[in-house]
C-alpha cells in the first residue's frame, strides 16, 4: 500500500467516520435544544462515555491481534478470522446476560435513577457493536472499504433519522393529536428515546453484516486462540486505560461534585463543547482505520520507514490545518450548541491540543505493535490513565471541567513524549522533525495573530482569520503538497 493508497482509504473510511459523525454533531443542537436541561445531556454524555469504555473491553484488543495474525504466512487468515468471531461472540453475549440480571442494582448509583431499562438498552448497544467490531476489521483486512463505508453510513442515517422522529416528528404530533402516538410516545422520555434509536440502528447494521459472517467453516482454532489472546491482552489493557484515559473525565465528574444535579448540569456544558472539538477526533479515527491495515502490510518493505515519517509529517500538517479552522471560525461554530451551552467554550481549544497528541501518540504507537512489545503500549496507557484521574480528582472538586480538559492535555503530552524516545530505541524512524517543528511554529504564530486582533465585526475577523489560514494552506501547498502531485489537478494543468 503506498502514500496514495493510503490517502485514499483514509478518504474513504473518512466519508463514515468524518462525514458520519459531522451528522452526529448535527444531533447536537438537537439534543442541546430538544433536551429537557443540560443535566439531561450531561446524562447522555455520561452514558456514552461508559459505553466506549465497555466496548473495548468486549472487542478485547481482537481488532490488532487479528490484523497481526491474518497477515502472517503460517497462518489461516479464515481460521484467524472465525476464531476471532467465536471469541468476542461468547464475551459479548455475557456481558449482555449479566448485565441484564444486575440493570436493577445498577441504575441508580450511576445517576439513572428508575431507569433500569437504560442498562438493558446499553448493555444490547454495546454487546453487538463489540461483536461486529471484528466482521469490520475483516472488511478492512479484505481493502473493502466502500463496503465497510456504506454499512457504517446505513446506520448513522438510519440513528439520526430515528432521532429526527422521536424527538421532532412526535413531539409536534403529540401536540395537536396525541392519540395517533399515545401507544408508544411518551413526551417525557428524551433520553430514551436517544438510546431506543441506537438499538434499531445497531440491529440493522449487524444484519448487513451477515454476508461477512457466513460462506466459511467455523473453526475454534484453541493453539490459535491462545496466541490470539496472549498477543490481544496487552492491547487490552492499552485499549482500557486509553480509552479510560478519554472518558475518565465523563465517568467520574458525578462522583467529584457533591451535588448529582449540578453534577450533570456541568458534565453537559463540558460533553456539549467537546463535541466541538470532534472534528480533530474524526481526523484521527479515519486515519487509524487506514493506517492499521498500511503499517502491517508495508512492515517487511525496504521503503517502509520512510513512509511511516511521511505519514508523521501529513498527519500533523493536516491536524494543524483542523485546529487553525475550528478555531478561527468559532463565533460561528458556537452555534452548533445552545446559548446555554456557550460558558464551556473555553475547553474547546484545550481538548483539541489534546486529542491531536492522542493522534501524533497513534501514529507512533506502531514501532511496539511491530515488534511484538505491546507490553509497552499497555504501560503507556496505564500511565496516561493513571495522571488522568489523579489529576481529576485533585482538581476537578476545585476547577470543574476546565480541570478535565487540561488533565486529558497533560497526560497525552507525557506519554507521547516517552513513546517517540523509547520508539526510537527499539524501531528507530527518522521523523522530519525540521518539518514538524516549522509548521508548529507558523500553526502557534497564527493562533497567536488570530489572539492578539479582534476587529469587534464578526464578518471582518471572519475575514481576518481566512487570511491568516490562507498563510498556512499557501505555505503547505508551495512545500510539501504541490498541487500539480494532485492527479485531477494534474490532469487539468496537462490540458
Amino acid at each position: 500500500m503506498s502514500m496514495k493508497k493510503l490517502a485514499k482509504d483514509t478518504v474513504i473510511y473518512g466519508l463514515s467516520s468524518i462525514f458520519g459523525k459531522f451528522l452526529n454533531w448535527c444531533l447536537v443542537p438537537l439534543y442541546t435544544r430538544q433536551l429537557g436541561s443540560t443535566a439531561e445531556y450531561g446524562m447522555v454524555t455520561n452514558m456514552y462515555s461508559w459505553t466506549a469504555l465497555i466496548l473495548v473491553i468486549l472487542t478485547f484488543g481482537m481488532e490488532t491481534g487479528f490484523f497481526r495474525f491474518a497477515n502472517k504466512s503460517d497462518k489461516n487468515p479464515i481460521t484467524v478470522y472465525s476464531t476471532s468471531v467465536l471469541f468476542i461472540g461468547a464475551l459479548s453475549l455475557l456481558f449482555a446476560g449479566s448485565s441484564i440480571l444486575l440493570a436493577p442494582m445498577l441504575a441508580a448509583p450511576l445517576g439513572y435513577g428508575n431507569h433500569t431499562e437504560y442498562i438493558f438498552l446499553l448493555a444490547i448497544i454495546v454487546s453487538i457493536d463489540a461483536f461486529s467490531a471484528i466482521p469490520f476489521a475483516y472488511l478492512r483486512y479484505k481493502n473493502r472499504p466502500i463496503r465497510f463505508a456504506s454499512i457504517k453510513m446505513l446506520f448513522i442515517i438510519l440513528f439520526i433519522a430515528l432521532n429526527l422522529f422521536f424527538l421532532i416528528f412526535c413531539p409536534a404530533i403529540h401536540k395537536s393529536h396525541p392519540e395517533w402516538i399515545s401507544w408508544f410516545y411518551r413526551p417525557d422520555y428524551g433520553v430514551g428515546y436517544i438510546l431506543i434509536s441506537n438499538l434499531i440502528a445497531t440491529a440493522v447494521m449487524m444484519l448487513a453484516l451477515i454476508p461477512e459472517l457466513l460462506g466459511f467453516k467455523y473453526v475454534l482454532d484453541k493453539s490459535l486462540l491462545k496466541e490470539l489472546v496472549k498477543y490481544s491482552f496487552p492491547l487490552l489493557i492499552l485499549g482500557i486505560a486509553g480509552i479510560f484515559n478519554q472518558v475518565a473525565d465523563k465517568i467520574l465528574f458525578p462522583f467529584l461534585i457533591p451535588d448529582e444535579k449540578t453534577a450533570m448540569e456541568q458534565l453537559g456544558v463540558y460533553g456539549a463543547n467537546f463535541k466541538i472539538a470532534v472534528v480533530m477526533v474524526m481526523f484521527t479515527q479515519a486515519f487509524r482505520f487506514a493506517y492499521e491495515p498500511f503499517v502491517f502490510s508495508k512492515q517487511k518493505g525496504a521503503d517502509s520507514k520512510k513512509l511511516y515519517a511521511d505519514a508523521m509529517k501529513y498527519f500533523i500538517i493536516a491536524s494543524c490545518l483542523i485546529y487553525l479552522g475550528i478555531m478561527f471560525y468559532m463565533d460561528l461554530l458556537k452555534y452548533i450548541i445552545a446559548p446555554d451551552y456557550f460558558e464551556g467554550l473555553r475547553v474547546v481549544p484545550i481538548v483539541m491540543i489534546g486529542q491531536f497528541l492522542f493522534g501524533v501518540y497513534f501514529n507512533l504507537s506502531f514501532w511496539y505493535k511491530l515488534t511484538d512489545e505491546t507490553k509497552y503500549g499497555a504501560y503507556f496507557s496505564v500511565l496516561a490513565c493513571v495522571l488522568t484521574i489523579l489529576l481529576n480528582v485533585l482538581f476537578v472538586p476545585k476547577y470543574g471541567y476546565i480541570a478535565c480538559a487540561w488533565a486529558s492535555l497533560i497526560s497525552y503530552l507525557i506519554i507521547t513524549i516517552m513513546s517517540y524516545f523509547i520508539g526510537q530505541k527499539h524501531y528507530p524512524v527518522q521523523y522530519d522533525l525540521k518539518r514538524i517543528g516549522l509548521y508548529t511554529l507558523i500553526t502557534l504564530g497564527l493562533y497567536a495573530a488570530y489572539m492578539l486582533v479582534d476587529l469587534q465585526s464578526i464578518p471582518l475577523n471572519m475575514a481576518y482569520r481566512t487570511l491568516l489560514i490562507s498563510v498556512f494552506i499557501y505555505y503547505m501547498i508551495k512545500n510539501d503538497l504541490p498541487l500539480d502531485q494532485i492527479p485531477l489537478v494534474n490532469k487539468l494543468v496537462k490540458q
